[in-house]
């Protein structure tokens, strides 16, 4: 695996001019959480060792995925995702395959075949995929990782989570008969889980990247799974002032905050929150989540003090992101058809005007050469909130 990922890098250098060769990219969804990773990883590494050469193999911050999709060198492979987000669009016509988990989106063809399952994590499918077709290339490093995207979506494999189903669990115990070596299935689980809890020392806009994923149609909206209790998050200092700064850096309408906590008992708790400075936006779409049935959320509000925030405790523990995000689309989708949102979205013609002097900030923004490393000009959090007053007070709700 090393020297897989050793060519990659080579293989950057060796053919970055125009004239260089094409690239097959296998991509996984925004949130790059560990079960998108591994599988982008696994599935690379697989595809280099069934006939595709490593050196056309690569990683998304070492391309201009756009300016080879305009040479006609990019092959785009999706995993853990089979619909590319709204500012990856224009890659469409360079995808060629597809294995995912999540609601399927997209239909299958003869020029990029779909697989879809409804499954607790993708590298469940990745694993089956190299079992049946490359059986040779898992090794103790393949193994491990794959193993360890699986316990970590299934949730330790518990039944009582929601997550796990039969075909996890099947290939989990194949993993475990061929690797008998593998660390212990609830340390590894304990110490990955520790992990992906540690928010300490990220500031509010870091934890909100941490595990995103955008949708956009009427409205732009962020969904974040924050990996600490509501009640915590809302006690932040300052937390509307960088709650409007962040949808004001990358352009949201709207932030829908998931919390996931756990009992002593190892039973998870799902908590809620809405945020948007139109009272608008933020009613209907928590009159929707509310009212919602496809899964039912069971939603209980609970008092806060912030008052451009919605929170509620969510009833139904087992209705991750995953089974929110087509309610959230269902949503757009019927406030795109009633038409009913022109003056809800944030700002009007003459506050877009005057916020033109910010440059545009790409949602991997976290990554070096954000085009903000010059700086922003000085926007204070005072500021932030007389503007959105401003907004709200012109009649925006």
């Amino acid at each position: 695996m090393e020297e897989f990922l050793s060519s990659c890098r080579r293989a950057v250098q060796a053919n970055s001019g125009e004239a260089g060769s094409g690239f097959h990219v296998v991509l996984g969804n925004e949130a790059c959480d560990v079960d998108s990773m591994v599988c982008a990883l696994t599935y690379a590494y697989f595809l280099s060792k069934i006939g595709l050469s490593p050196d056309l193999l690569l990683f998304r911050d070492q391309l201009d995925l756009r300016a080879l999709q305009r040479a006609r060198r990019l092959r785009l492979t999706l995993v853990d995702h089979n619909v590319l987000p709204s500012s990856d669009r224009n890659l469409e016509g360079a995808v060629v395959e597809v294995i995912d988990h999540h609601l399927q989106e997209r239909e299958s063809s003869h020029s990029c075949p779909v697989t879809v399952e409804m499954v607790g994590s993708c590298a469940t499918l990745v694993t089956e995929r190299i079992i049946q077709k490359a059986p040779e290339i898992l090794n103790q490093d393949v193994a491990q990782l794959l193993y360890a995207a699986v316990v970590l979506d299934c949730v330790n494999m518990a039944p009582s989570a929601g997550k796990v189903t039969p075909k996890d669990a099947e290939f989990v115990a194949a993993l475990e008969s061929r690797f008998p070596s593998l660390p212990p299935r609830g340390a590894l689980f304990q110490n990955l889980n520790h992990a992906k809890f540690d928010v300490s020392g990220l500031n509010t806009e870091q934890m909100l990247l941490k595990d995103m994923k955008s949708l956009s149609g009427s409205l732009n909206i962020a969904v974040s799974v924050l990996y600490i209790q509501l009640q915590d998050f809302l006690q932040r200092a300052d937390l509307e002032a960088e709650l409007s700064a962040f949808c004001l850096k990358f352009g949201f309408d709207l932030l829908l905050l998931m919390t996931i906590s756990f009992t002593e008992s190892k039973e998870p708790i799902r908590e809620l929150a809405v945020f948007s400075h139109s009272t608008t936006c933020r009613e209907e779409v928590s009159l929707y989540l509310e009212q919602a049935h496809n899964p039912a959320l069971n939603l209980c509000p609970i008092s806060n003090p912030h008052p451009h925030i919605s929170a509620y405790q969510q009833g139904n523990s087992l209705a991750s992101r995953k089974k929110l995000l087509p309610i959230i689309k269902d949503c757009l989708k019927e406030r795109d058809a009633g038409g009913c949102l022109g003056d809800s979205r944030l700002g009007d013609a003459e506050e877009e005007e005057e916020e033109s002097r910010v440059p545009p900030t790409p949602m991997n923004s976290l990554v070096d050469g954000c085009p903000l490393d010059g700086g922003l000009p000085h926007i204070s959090a005072q500021d932030l909130e007389d503007k959105f007053n401003k907004m709200a007070d012109r009649g925006g709700d």
